[in-house]
């Protein structure tokens, strides 16, 4: 949750393979790791009315009075995987954007489904849960990574089974605190119920003196301030922590988690599809925007600055009318931002100051893209995006930098791979064994060399329909 995604990291660099390992290629699995016994997936426990949860104690916290608590009753799962909650619809979410601030830096997070599932053991059941990624960004740069599971119960509660987290400092993996999973260290716990009612009390996280989250129902029937325009049916609530610490949340019907703040700090929705998906293709100023960034990005490396320009006056234009238009209101100042940088990278000259404006146009155009074009077609375009930022680090000799890069790019293959052809999978995947060999040799020409030929070969890939 928020509150744990805010850690500061230390530690050593794990290599980037072993991340690849915990989820697999696809598939069910349990927490082990191994493929599940064919058959039923999920055991439905029978269980009755009096059934509960035991509940851990907690110390030195004012918490609510068990009389207060919805999530408490065990719950049973007949087809977990089915999440349709309207303020938690994870199941009918492939991409969601949040973008906001911590201590004083832009924050950024891409929450993506992945098409595989995870078996999890809790109360005697074998329960399929859902895998959501969650990569944050910290200043532009891989801050934590989480692999979250949820399945909605008989009731339409949403029901949190663990995460596996990933801490990043410099570009390396420096710990992972924060990893959890039903069963073997705590209780699954609820973070969404069936139809919250103000006064409601549940714990999204229920391990005290590790992970503890203590969530009061405190308004429903909020309207919200949407990405395109209000939101009704909107839920506030406030979130206890175990330092004793508050802070406020919403959650919008088809968005799910809305608007977090506390503390200064702030991650906040930006575009979440479906739900804001239109049928329309993509407007050509989008595409403009896109192609001219990796225009530009090409001729400030060839210094090409006249042809630069041209290009750069042709974005702007572009984008003026776009933002005339339909646009997020989280995302318009960031493309103006961007563009901005742009236009003053290429003005003094500065190839690597152009060439990251290019990357941070290009990227902002894709998230705009996520309305119109398939999330897989946008990943794989971020794919490449990375592998240029690659070309960028490694130009600039920052290893760490790099670094971060390649576990991006072994993030993102998450989300693509299971779109890609049996052949262009493999090509893939060997291309970032030895990507993954120039980084962890820290041979900075071999790294520009192979992520230049990995830019070539996903060229030509085409994605599954």
């Amino acid at each position: 949750m928020f509150q744990q995604r805010r850690r500061n990291v230390q530690g050593l660099f794990v290599c980037a393979v072993l991340l690849a390992a915990l989820l697999g290629a696809g598939g069910c699995r349990d927490e082990g790791g191994s493929a599940p016994a064919t058959g039923t997936e999920t055991t439905v426990r029978e269980t009755t009315a009096q059934e509960t949860i035991p509940q851990p104690v907690v110390e030195d916290l004012a918490v609510a009075p068990e009389s207060e608590r919805v999530d408490l009753a065990s719950p049973t799962f007949s087809d977990p995987t089915s999440v349709d909650n309207p303020l938690f619809p994870v199941s009918s979410q492939a991409s969601v954007l949040l973008l906001g601030q911590v201590d004083g830096e832009a924050f950024r997070t891409e929450v993506t489904l992945l098409p595989e599932t995870r078996i999890i053991e809790w109360q005697g059941q074998q329960v399929e849960t859902l895998v959501s990624q969650y990569v944050a960004y910290l200043d532009g740069r891989i801050h934590e990574v989480a692999y979250d599971f949820y399945a909605q119960d008989d009731t339409g509660a949403v029901w949190y089974f663990g995460e596996d987290v990933f801490n990043f400092k410099d570009g390396l993996i420096a710990d992972t605190h924060g990893t959890w999973i039903a069963g073997k260290d705590g209780p699954a716990a609820m973070i969404m119920p069936a139809d919250p009612q103000v006064g409601d009390v549940y714990r999204p996280e229920n391990i005290p003196g590790f992970v503890f989250e203590e969530v009061t129902v405190k308004s429903v029937g909020e309207t919200l301030e949407g990405p395109l325009g209000p939101v009704e049916g909107g839920l506030a609530i406030e979130e206890l922590h175990m330092d004793g610490s508050t802070e406020g949340k919403t959650f919008g019907p088809g968005y799910g988690e809305f608007f977090t703040g506390g503390g200064g700090d702030v991650e906040a929705l930006a575009l979440a599809v479906p739900t804001d998906a239109i049928s329309e293709p993509t407007p050509a100023e989008l595409v403009t925007l896109e192609s001219g960034a990796a225009d530009v990005f090409d001729a400030a490396q060839s210094k090409d600055w006249s042809a630069a320009q041209t290009t750069v006056e042709t974005m702007t234009a572009a984008w003026e009318t776009v933002r005339a238009g339909e646009v997020p209101d989280r995302l318009e100042p960031q493309m103006t931002r961007a563009l901005d940088a742009l236009a003053d990278g290429v003005g003094s000259r500065k190839a690597s100051v152009a060439r990251q404006a290019a990357i941070d146009v290009a990227r902002w155009s894709l998230d705009l893209q996520l309305r119109h074009r398939p999330v897989t077609e946008v990943d794989l375009a971020r794919f490449d995006l990375w592998a240029a930022q690659m070309l960028v680090d490694a130009a600039a000799r920052d290893a760490a930098a790099v670094n971060g890069d390649f576990f991006n790019l072994d993030y993102i293959r998450d989300r693509i791979q299971p779109s890609l052809d049996e052949a262009d999978r493999s090509r893939l995947n060997l291309e970032l064994e030895e990507l993954n060999g120039a980084v962890a040799d820290e041979d900075l020409a071999a790294v520009a060399e192979a992520a230049q030929q990995l830019r070539e070969t996903l060229a030509g890939f085409t994605l599954a329909s």
